[in-house]
């Protein structure tokens, strides 16, 4: 981890906050690091059962800190190189074998949407925002956003956001199916926390397998989903928590799952 990023444990949740409020939030190759590894370490680790990523101050996360470029052909080298860290943290993200709530606490823009899209859950503050931004600096996306943008709100609303670069707020993106939920502001952080623990008591295996099938399920055709989807549900009847699921569903008590 480096100074800008902690990596907080509550029980079986793990959160990754992105403290770096002077700078608004922006990465540079440093913080990219501490976001990459923090991602790592949770996504590794069997006793987080929920993965967290969130903000702190105003804002979310605003992509590039633009201050540790020049502004002309030398930065090529040093915008592939962050990319190229950014882009693992989203993967580790995308692909941890549990599930993963972001909570969009402020401005989310230019390399820190993709990262805030990449939940299963996303929570968003009623006063925060999208913006493209790639745009104004006269540069293309990066941090996944081209990948889950047109996923989630389909192309032309994908073009629409990318194109006219316009600001998205909390409403509209939930209307939208960006976001999941919108929160106010005083709410929000127990809002989130209750998320993450309500994720973290739930059969942790099962939703790895569900929200793998999903992030996949646009690279199959419908014959090799449906077999797909049948080896894992399958696979997933010699766990303890589809004991626990079975026995409860036919008993008085909810199940008291613990992720195996």
């Amino acid at each position: 981890m480096t100074d800008d990023v902690r990596v907080e444990r509550d029980g079986a949740v793990g959160r990754i906050v992105l403290d770096r409020p002077d700078a608004n939030n922006a990465m540079d190759a440093d913080t990219a690091e501490g976001l990459r590894a923090a991602a790592a370490e949770l996504a590794d680790d069997d006793a987080c059962r929920c993965l967290v990523l969130t903000g702190v101050g105003p804002l979310f996360n605003t992509g590039a800190d633009l201050t540790t470029l020049d502004g002309n052909a030398s930065d090529g080298t040093r915008l592939k190189s962050l990319a190229a860290t950014l882009h693992e943290f989203v993967r580790l993200l995308a692909t941890a074998p549990k599930p993963v709530v972001c909570g969009v606490n402020g401005v989310a823009a230019g390399g820190g949407i993709g990262p805030a899209l990449a939940g299963d859950v996303v929570l968003m503050a009623a006063s925060a925002r999208f913006q493209f931004a790639y745009p104004a600096i006269g540069l293309s996306a990066d941090g996944g956003s081209t990948y889950f943008l047109p996923r989630l709100v389909g192309l032309r609303e994908a073009q629409r956001i990318a194109m006219r670069n316009e600001p998205v707020g909390a409403a509209e993106a939930a209307e939208l199916g960006l976001v999941t939920e919108t929160v106010p502001d005083d709410e929000f952080g127990e809002a989130l926390a209750a998320e993450a623990e309500r994720l973290a008591d739930g059969p942790t295996r099962a939703y790895a397998e569900t929200r793998d099938l999903l992030r996949t399920s646009f690279e199959h055709g419908l014959g090799e989903q449906l077999s797909r989807e049948a080896d894992a549900i399958s696979g997933l009847a010699d766990t303890e928590d589809f004991a626990e699921g079975y026995g409860a569903f036919f008993g008085d008590d909810d199940p008291a799952f613990v992720g195996e």
